[in-house]
């Protein structure tokens, strides 16, 4: 349970109003009063749902909330305040950072400012005259401009041993600083010295754009080795960060698609051309916390490898195949440890694809050139390059029956013997059957000649017998529902908050969407008033407030922005709900009606409780009886508007 769920828990709402001065009397369930924010001596529209502990005004304030809520208005405190006064209320401890932990963040900022002064200090070395070698090669071997060496602050590091050394210490940084930032190395006699020399400079960002560490290449031709990274440092673990998504986060969301390649060059150039959604693992293999990352950007994973064409750009493509499927399919646990890494056999790798939810394709490209020459030579090759991408099968496939004669039998049997294992390992019957029928087009015979293959016969004996595929239809295929972990089965109205929300944190941008469809459907935008929980009503503020600002993409803003208080409760909706995957046509129409119902049981209950009150005046013989009907009118009619939103939202599905 989070500290807010413990709050009020322990804090009874009757309670905490009565004791602030306000006058309640039972009314059924509910309890009722003057409103304690506004004059009014004459009607108890004030009214306390102890169950569900919050309250409403259907008076001149008209506004309504829950403990934390009132507290915020009756004493002027804002969440944060209210959160703290009524935990010392409840009894409850709220965690607060350890000085070790405070002492942690502080020197991680403390090496980052150190490494943003170093980055720039290599630059400024670039346009010097023992730099003009290397901007020499940046321009005309590299093909890059002048706006792009600047944009990704690309430098040089002098020859010497202790230029960084003695220029950082007389700036009053300390030689611990320099070696926990990674830019000094030192020998076995404990001599310290810089790390790059003489090498072109490459700031290393993570995905929030905050130095980390750097990328080395050697301008020396006999230089050893051609390319050195940073070491493993409390800021930079080369696993853990992809080159360039910094810049690249709000491309590969808007395109629904990221391109990985190898190299630094191999992203800034394509990034020069306006391919920006191009990023790089700083290796030859993906690891499964870099592919995480990935997901988080491209909500239906669409994922383009584009790896060297060399063979060991080949074998790249499957080391990141292997990472891939250890980071997204959870479900097959077959690794086994080979000198000490994490390996899975080539037909476990192929078929991961069709397993994760997502869409894993291989670029082939052109012999002896790389990305950026690629791009430098012809951006629209580069276009036609991703675009022809090829399944993980195809391209397998197609590779390995290049020089192959399909007229020759022993060919034949070769490719299938190759290729079976792999398809019919995947675990879904429809790709199964449309792989199959790719290579018996390609061994030129009809498919069915396929079961005679040993290999063939083997998988399917082990399976148990083919059964005919079918495709669901797609109107069949439910979405996925976020489970949403720690939400009390108190009110339904809570349960569709946090389902909202655990929807909004991940991705932000659907708010646009959302609300362009309610004002097509003739209702009001999604408001923070629709969320009845102050700590709901915080966290959709800070979510609006991403999608209006531009200086970060949506959900980076959101974390950044979630203060301490609500973080648990971003943890609760994030650890329980299920990804969206390539449905969000299908969690977009179930959030719609979500929010109807919200609406819906939020007017029913205003609806009620006003009732009450008419019949209280009537019965009282009061004026305000009028006012308490035209209340009821326009709940009324708000209500048939949710009920005309839902008939036209329907006729869409049916048409």
């Amino acid at each position: 349970m989070s500290n807010i769920d413990e709050i009020k828990s322990r804090i009874d709402i009757v309670d905490l109003v009565s004791e602030s001065g306000v006058k309640l009397r039972r009314s059924g369930r509910n309890h009722t009063g003057f409103c304690p924010f506004h004059s009014n001596t004459k009607t108890p529209a004030f009214v306390v749902w102890q169950e569900t502990g919050t309250w409403k005004c259907f008076g001149e304030c008209n506004d309504g909330g829950d403990i934390f809520k009132f507290v915020m208005k009756k004493e002027g405190m804002d969440f944060k305040e209210a959160l703290r006064y009524l935990a010392d209320k409840a009894g409850v401890k709220l965690q607060e950072y350890t000085p070790q932990q405070e002492e942690q963040r502080e020197a991680a900022d403390h090496l980052r400012t150190l490494l943003e002064e170093i980055a720039t200090f290599y630059h400024q070395q670039l346009k010097t005259p023992a730099g003009a070698h290397t901007l020499q090669y940046l321009r005309e071997k590299r093909g890059l401009t002048d706006e792009t060496i600047e944009a990704f602050l690309l430098g040089y590091s002098p020859k010497g041993w202790d230029n960084v050394l003695k220029h950082f210490t007389q700036r009053g940084y300390s030689e611990k600083d320099l070696m926990d930032a990674g830019m000094l190395s030192q020998n076995d006699q404990g001599r310290r010295y810089d790390r790059f020399r003489d090498r072109l400079m490459i700031p290393i960002r993570d995905a929030r754009g905050r130095m980390a560490g750097f990328g080395a290449r050697t301008m020396d031709p006999d230089g050893i080795p051609k390319y050195l990274n940073s070491p493993q440092t409390v800021l930079f673990d080369k696993g853990r960060m992809l080159y360039g998504l910094d810049r690249a986060r709000k491309a590969i969301r808007t395109l629904d698609q990221a391109v990985i390649v190898e190299g630094y060059m191999d992203v800034i150039a394509p990034h020069q051309a306006g391919f920006e959604n191009v990023i790089s693992p700083m290796g030859t293999a993906l690891t499964e916390d870099q592919l995480r990352m990935i997901k988080r950007y491209t909500p239906r994973n669409h994922i383009v490898l584009a790896m060297d064409p060399d063979a060991a750009g080949q074998k790249a493509i499957l080391r990141g195949l292997e990472a891939a499927r250890v980071s997204l399919d959870r479900n097959s646990e077959k690794a086994f440890d080979q000198g000490g890494a994490r390996r899975f056999d080539a037909p476990d790798l192929l078929r991961f694809s069709s397993r994760l939810n997502a869409v894993i394709k291989v670029a082939s490209l052109p012999d002896d050139l790389d990305p950026d020459e690629i791009v430098l030579r012809n951006p629209d090759e580069w276009t036609e390059l991703v675009e022809r991408a090829k399944p993980i099968v195809t391209h397998v496939m197609d590779s390995l029956s290049v020089d192959l004669d399909m007229d020759d039998p022993s060919a034949k049997s070769y490719l299938a013997s190759e290729v079976l294992p792999l398809i019919e390992d995947l675990p879904d019957p429809v790709q199964r059957d449309e792989f199959r029928q790719q290579l018996a087009r390609k061994m030129k015979i009809y498919e069915g000649a396929l079961d005679a293959f040993p290999v063939a016969r083997r998988v399917q004996t082990a399976r148990g017998k083919r059964r005919p595929t079918t495709r669901r239809a797609p109107s069949q295929v439910a979405p996925p529902q976020p489970k949403v972990a720690g939400v009390a089965a108190v009110h339904p109205a809570k349960k569709l908050e946090a389902y909202c929300l655990s929807i909004l944190v991940r991705q932000p941008d659907l708010l646009f969407r959302l609300d362009r469809v309610l004002q097509e459907s003739g209702l009001s935008p999604l408001k923070a008033e629709d969320f009845g929980y102050t700590e709901n009503q915080s966290l959709f503020k800070i979510i609006q407030d991403a999608i209006e600002q531009d200086a970060l993409d949506a959900p980076d803003y959101v974390q950044e922005n979630i203060s301490d208080e609500l973080s648990a409760l971003v943890d609760g909706l994030l650890a329980g709900a299920d990804e969206i995957g390539n449905v969000i046509e299908r969690v977009l129409e179930e959030m719609l009606r979500a929010i109807i119902k919200l609406r819906r049981l939020g007017l029913n209950d205003s609806l009620n409780q006003l009732r009450f009150f008419q019949e209280g005046a009537q019965e009282r013989g009061e004026s305000v009886e009028s006012d308490y009907q035209q209340l009821v009118m326009q709940h009324a009619h708000a209500l048939r508007a949710l009920d005309e939103a839902q008939r036209r939202m329907s006729q869409r599905r049916l048409e």
